[in-house]
Order: structure tokens, then C-alpha cells, then sequence
């Protein structure tokens, strides 16, 4: 009995984990375009992913129960969990580096906001769920929420995407790597959650920040640092390293397909969160765009097995 009600408290703790991830998240589009801005994307996600970093290793090095745990991890595990995660970083900072307008910048965040629909068909590959065919309409849904809130109205349709697609694929190849990288990340660190303690993102976040730096002095872009960059790259960073730590606890021992449903809902947190902080008046596409979500959301979550999932069998 005590051994059950444990799994219920960590399993809620989980799932609560995956919604501060989001929450969190929200608000990383605003700051990290202030930002690049001010420093250049890829001299901005340096400063930024070096505070996530700092903040692993300071954490790292106060536990060592934290290092020993670690070291157990099988090393294809690690591999095969930072190579999605540094994937995702990158392909993210470059994908909106090389976006040469402000309009390709929302379709590169559209194909970037894939990923909540990829982990749930993915979840069907690899971690062999199952799924009722109101898994087709809620993804439909859902894909069109996303349209709706990042739109919010602009001129941007397929049609123009496809377009753009031609005068600059790289940059919209990145972003579907990107949202492909996630989707991957989250369900491997579900399937290889042998030991729920402790996860990797203390070690994935300093070879992140590494690697970001290293890019960052090969590209040499213009930059000048501020108070206020300085106070966005120290709140993001230490706001992504939370978001992270958060989902991967999420993804190890909360409500998987809960908390990846409630992810549907992130474009639209962050878009409120962008208009707040950039003073962009929102439009009537954010609110039907959030509708749409919740309703893609709740089909999505009920396709893949909600009532098994939150009961905490597998």
C-alpha cells in the first residue's frame, strides 16, 4: 500500500513537473527574440544556455549521489538522449538565425511547434501505444490550432510557406529537425526511464552550452552586451534550465500522454506571453486558435489511451 501510494505521489509530482515546463517555456519566445535582437541568435542562446549550464553543473558538483547515478546510465542511453536534445538546441537558434523576415521567422516557430503532434505518433512507434482513430482529427485539430495562435492573423498560408519553402529551405528544414528532435527526446527518455531518480538533463545542458559557444565564436556575428540582455539571458537561462529539469522529470514519471496533450497548449501561452512583453495586439485567430487547441488536445489525449494512462498503468 505504501509502496503505491508513493508511485501515486510521484506520478502526480511528475505530471505537475510537465505543466511547469510549459508555463515556463511560454515565455521563451519574447526573451529569446529580445535577445537575439539585441546579441544575435546564436551569441544570445551561448548566453543563454551557458546560465542552464552553470546552473547543471553547480548541481552536479554539490551531489554526488547526482554523479554516481549518472554514471550508471548506459551509455547508449545517454547517447541516444543527447543527440535529439543538442539537436534540438541547435537546429532551434539556427533555424531562426537564418530566417531572413519576421514573417519567416512565425513559419519557422510553426514547423518548430510540430513537436507536441510528433510525440504523440511517435509514442505509438516507440513505446508501442495504441491509438483509436480520433487520433486523425485531434492531430488535424490540433495542427490547426497552431496555424490559428501563431498566425494571429498575419498573411501566412500554406501557399506562402510552401513558397518561402524554395527561397529558403534550410532554414525551414531546421525547424521540422527541431521539433523532430524533441519529439524523439521525450519519448526515448520515457522508454529508457530505468532509473527515475535521476535524469540527464544536468549533463545534456553544460555540453549544450559548450557547443553553443563554440558556434557562436566560429560565426563571429556583431553584438553588444546591455543590462537589459544581460537580465533577459540570466532569466531565460535560468527559466530554461527549470523547463527542462521539469519536462524530463515529466517524461520519466508523470502522466505521459496528459502532460504531452497539455503541451498542444504552449503556442498559445507563449503567444499571450509575446504579446504582453512586445506589445503586439492580439487577434481574434489566438483566442478561436486556443479552442481549436483544447478540443485537438482532449481528442489526442483520448486516442492514445488517457483513462489507462492516468489510472498509472502503461
Amino acid at each position: 500500500m505504501i509502496g503505491a501510494c508513493g508511485l501515486t505521489r510521484e506520478r502526480r509530482l511528475g505530471t505537475i513537473s510537465g505543466f511547469v515546463a510549459i508555463v515556463m517555456w511560454s515565455t521563451t519566445v519574447a526573451l529569446a527574440r529580445s535577445t537575439s535582437e539585441q546579441l544575435g541568435p546564436m551569441t544570445a542562446a551561448a548566453g543563454v544556455y551557458s546560465v542552464s549550464g552553470a546552473i547543471a553543473l553547480v548541481r552536479l558538483l554539490r551531489s554526488s549521489e547526482k554523479r554516481r547515478q549518472l554514471s550508471q546510465i548506459p551509455l547508449k542511453h545517454l547517447i541516444g538522449c543527447g543527440i535529439p536534445f543538442l539537436s534540438y538546441m541547435i537546429a532551434l537558434f539556427l533555424a531562426i538565425g537564418l530566417a531572413t523576415s519576421h514573417q519567416q521567422v512565425l513559419e519557422v516557430g510553426l514547423l518548430n511547434y510540430l513537436w507536441p503532434t510528433l510525440t504523440i505518433l511517435l509514442s505509438l512507434i516507440i513505446l508501442k501505444r495504441k491509438a483509436t482513430l480520433w487520433l486523425i482529427p485531434g492531430t488535424l485539430l490540433a495542427l490547426a490550432g497552431i496555424f490559428l495562435v501563431l498566425t494571429q492573423g498575419a498573411h501566412v498560408s500554406w501557399q506562402s510557406i510552401l513558397r518561402n519553402l524554395s527561397a529558403n529551405p534550410v532554414a525551414y528544414a531546421l525547424g521540422l529537425v527541431a521539433a523532430a528532435s524533441w519529439a524523439i527526446y521525450s519519448n526515448l527518455t520515457r522508454r529508457w526511464a530505468e532509473d527515475k531518480r535521476q535524469g540527464m538533463v544536468d549533463l545534456f545542458l553544460p555540453i549544450t552550452a559548450v557547443t553553443l559557444i563554440v558556434i557562436a565564436l566560429l560565426t563571429h556575428s556583431e553584438h553588444a552586451w546591455s543590462v537589459r540582455s544581460l537580465l533577459e539571458a540570466g532569466f531565460l537561462g535560468t527559466v530554461t534550465y527549470i523547463a527542462y529539469w521539469s519536462w524530463d522529470t515529466s517524461m520519466r514519471t508523470g502522466n505521459f500522454v496528459l502532460v504531452t496533450a497539455a503541451s498542444y497548449l504552449t503556442p498559445f501561452f507563449s503567444t499571450v506571453v509575446s504579446s504582453l512583453y512586445l506589445h503586439v495586439a492580439p487577434t481574434a485567430n489566438l483566442w478561436i486558435g486556443c479552442g481549436v487547441l483544447v478540443l485537438g488536445s482532449l481528442l489526442s489525449w483520448a486516442s492514445v489511451g488517457a483513462l489507462r494512462d492516468a489510472s498509472g498503468n502503461e
